[in-house]
């Protein structure tokens, strides 16, 4: 799969980008993660658009994104665990209508770990971590159903 046609140098110069709220991070990091995922479902799936809307859901949800950041643990780094750790626990103003809170705080940090990632320049290393995020969820959605 060829990369994302996205900025590749760091948007903040000399600014560290793990030091702006994880809920700014957050924001940016769910408009990486649901282009990411639609990206890949065009390229591997010859649907119409609302059936691609559905299966889109299934991985950008808040427990999609719980499920994702879960498979995801083992290969962070210190500093990208501090991140997802300040986006679990950053305080948002709205409350989850679809989802635990357990879920929606796990969403926030993975997406806050997508958004910190690619303000800091290391978008080939945010596209790894949504990559894995990917066939982690199509793996288990796949084993949910019955497929192989």
């Amino acid at each position: 799969m060829q990369t994302l046609p996205l900025f590749t140098e760091p948007l903040h110069d000399g600014e560290d980008p793990a030091l702006l709220n994880p809920l700014v991070l957050a924001y940016l990091g769910d408009t990486l993660y649901d282009l990411y995922v639609r990206t890949r479902l065009v390229q591997t799936t010859h649907a119409q658009a609302g059936r691609l809307h559905k299966q889109a859901i299934h991985y950008v949800c808040a427990a999609g994104q719980a499920r994702a950041l879960q498979s995801l643990m083992d290969m962070l780094t210190e500093k990208e665990a501090a991140v997802v750790r300040r986006g679990r626990n950053a305080k948002s103003p709205t409350m989850p209508k679809h989802a635990s809170i357990a879920d929606y705080r796990h969403a926030t940090a993975f997406e806050s770990l997508l958004g910190y990632l690619y303000l800091a320049g290391e978008s080939q290393r945010a596209e790894a971590l949504m990559a894995k995020a990917f066939e982690s969820t199509n793996k288990e959605e796949h084993n949910a159903t019955g497929q192989s």
